[in-house]
């Protein structure tokens, strides 16, 4: 009841601010007594993949605290585990706004924000004031100027960066909203960032002393062969897991609703589905080889329920979050 007027007031606001405003709000109330508004007791469901120990399924996906700002506070709400960024190694201030757009019939978004962070830097300057202790995810991307060719360099700064805070690492290779982006998930693009990648794991592991596990976060857009394909090149450099999915650019299942045509990636209940299939498929196709980390349009205990039963190991929310609240978190740890 009380997220729902919360919301008739968030979405009075444009999207954008709307979210800088319900962040700001949050980092006011960590550490007083207005915490309590948000916290939730949840039954521990433990779960391991990767290595990890993780207290229940369900995660906080990349983007809603990109520059990890409120990693303690999201913490509080009963997450399973917390996904930062997207971050890139320089500050960047994304696309033109508007960029941000709610398609509320439909309970979807669309956004076209382009990687906006402050930078790798100032992220892991909030990851170490923080003090979560659970397992952190870090998702890392590439700066909007960057070559095609130079691209698996951004990737190695961050890994430099943020190695010893993370829990796990996020390769973002499917963002709609940067461009040539999705051409590092198919072919000799694919197989020479991944192969970087994993050397720098490698080296990065034998000076910490510590294995972080790398994982790729993938579009929705792939067809059944660029999946089967990409599929087998986690598997052949030994990737740790894969994210499925991330926004797509299909607008079927919101033809004719206001906001339909802006550019951008579409997240919420109209990838449901469309995210589920391909879950399945990379399932059927890495047959237990890697575990699958499933978010895409969970917005209920029975689409939960759905991802892990195409093949997800684990699973994440964003837009549910927005349009339901914390509730939503408590109804699918609790029964999951």
């Amino acid at each position: 009841m009380l997220y729902t007027i919360i919301r008739s007031i968030l979405f009075r606001l444009e999207p954008e601010h709307a979210h800088r405003f319900i962040l700001q709000q949050l980092r006011f109330i960590k550490g007083t007594l207005l915490e309590r508004l948000i916290h939730q007791s949840l039954p521990i469901r433990p779960i391991k993949c990767m290595g990890l120990h993780f207290p229940n399924a369900l995660g906080l996906a990349a983007g809603l605290d990109k520059n990890g700002e409120c990693i303690d506070i999201f913490s509080i709400m009963g997450f399973g585990f917390i996904e930062v960024g997207t971050v890139t190694p320089l500050p960047q201030l994304g696309n033109v706004k508007p960029r941000v757009f709610r398609l509320v019939e439909a309970e979807g978004i669309i956004n076209s924000m382009g990687f906006n962070n402050q930078g790798v830097d100032y992220l892991v300057e909030n990851i170490s004031k923080s003090k979560f202790k659970g397992i952190l995810g870090i998702n890392i991307g590439i700066n909007k100027n960057t070559p095609l060719e130079k691209m698996k360099e951004d990737y190695i700064t961050c890994m430099e960066k943020v190695y010893m805070h993370a829990g796990y690492i996020a390769i973002n290779i499917s963002s709609p909203n940067t461009l040539n982006l999705r051409m590092l998930q198919c072919g000799q693009n694919l197989d020479n960032l991944l192969a970087s990648i994993k050397l720098k794991q490698k080296e990065l592991q034998k000076k910490y002393i510590k294995y972080v596990p790398i994982v790729i976060k993938i579009a929705p857009d792939l067809s059944e062969e660029e999946l089967i394909k990409l599929a087998d090149s986690l598997v052949c450099y030994h990737i740790d897991g894969v994210i499925a999915t991330n926004s797509t650019l299909d607008r079927k299942f919101v033809t004719g609703l206001r906001y339909a045509k802006q550019q951008g990636g579409l997240s919420g209940r109209p990838i449901q589905s469309k995210s589920t299939k391909i879950i399945h498929l990379l399932s059927q196709e890495l047959k237990g080889k890697l575990p699958i980390i499933g978010v895409g349009g969970i917005d209920s205990l029975v689409s939960a329920r759905e991802k892990i039963d195409a093949g997800a190991t684990l699973i994440q929310i964003y837009s549910g979050l927005i349009y339901h609240g914390p509730s939503l978190i408590k109804k699918i740890v609790s029964f999951l």
